[in-house]
């Protein structure tokens, strides 16, 4: 998917590009980019730290949408299919 079609996706209205779900939905596209990429490149460690930093990142984002909003944290979790700690 897009970067755009996922911001619109995403959005909680027409202005709205960096909200937590938008950047965990990013993450998250990012993230399962960088799997397959990983099925052909076993040994590119960089990027696997880069990967790491992501999924780090993502958690700490999900972890303020679960404190601040836990209706919009579950439905996004549903929606993105990331399993729930």
């Amino acid at each position: 998917m897009q970067t755009t079609e996922i911001i619109k996706k995403f959005q909680l209205n027409e202005q709205d590009t960096g909200s937590s779900q938008v950047q965990i939905a990013l993450m998250s596209s990012r993230i399962s980019n960088l799997t397959t990429h990983f099925k052909t490149h076993k040994t590119d460690k960089h990027s696997r730290y880069g990967l790491l930093k992501i999924i780090k990142q993502r958690q700490k984002l999900l972890n303020y949408l679960k404190k601040r909003d836990r209706k919009n944290y579950y439905d996004l979790i549903k929606e993105l299919n990331i399993r729930d700690k």
